[in-house]
């Protein structure tokens, strides 16, 4: 007696991911990329990339990432591509890597002056001082995303007063303080966003903007894109 043949299931189509997968940094990376472009173009307000940009580190699956773009054309026009389909940028020779450690154990450690800082900078202090200072740095991406722990130790960070900071973070008998969020009347929305993400155990994390110190490489270098 012959079997019958049921069809087989079709075959997921490469790099594919369920929308229920949960998102990685390298996916809201990607998405952060549409929305800055979106912006830049001027398809987004700066008030709703904001608010956009406030969902994207709040959200936890890639099919939450993709409702956010599901307006926007992706880099060069084209249709956004789901976030897990598209292949990390790598890293031009010679350019500083997009993740950096910082780490003081029972010492002090200083980022400040002429820097790039990267995408990711993840930051560590355990008995110890961290200064990270951006007042001068050269950003080369619109969004960068600082991970600090504390652990009775203390870190600092100062912004140019007119970057966009976001923070979201605890302390258990210790102190988190993200100063100067929501400043419409100083903040530039073509100038970089700087998102600090910390968790101080008997600690200090203290993140804010530095008066007078105002950021304008990547601003001017949107804006001369803008009007060309």
């Amino acid at each position: 007696m012959d079997l019958e043949k049921k069809p087989a299931a079709p075959a997921a189509a490469p790099g594919a991911a369920p929308a229920e997968l949960r998102a990685s940094d390298a996916d809201r990376d990607r998405i952060a990329a549409i929305l800055a472009d979106a912006l830049a173009e001027g398809r987004l307000t700066a008030e709703e990339h904001s608010d956009r940009l406030d969902s994207l580190y709040a959200v936890k699956t890639v099919g939450e990432l993709e409702v956010l773009v599901r307006d926007l054309p992706a880099p060069g026009g084209a249709a956004a591509a789901p976030a897990y389909a598209q292949a990390p940028t790598p890293v031009p020779a010679g350019l500083t890597p997009v993740s950096e450690t910082v780490v003081a154990v029972c010492s002090s450690s200083t980022r400040k002056g002429r820097w790039r800082p990267g995408a990711h900078t993840r930051v560590v202090s355990v008995l110890g001082d961290v200064n990270i200072d951006l007042t001068e740095a050269v950003f080369e991406q619109q969004v960068t995303e600082i991970n600090v722990t504390s652990v009775l130790g203390n870190v600092e960070i100062l912004v140019p007063e007119n970057v966009t900071l976001r923070g979201y973070g605890s302390g258990v008998l210790g102190n988190f303080e993200v100063h100067g969020e929501g400043r419409a009347e100083t903040t530039d929305p073509h100038a970089p966003v700087v998102i600090i993400r910390g968790f101080a155990l008997l600690g200090n994390i203290e993140a804010r903007p530095k008066l007078g110190a105002r950021l304008v490489d990547l601003a001017l270098k949107i804006r001369k894109r803008l009007e060309r």
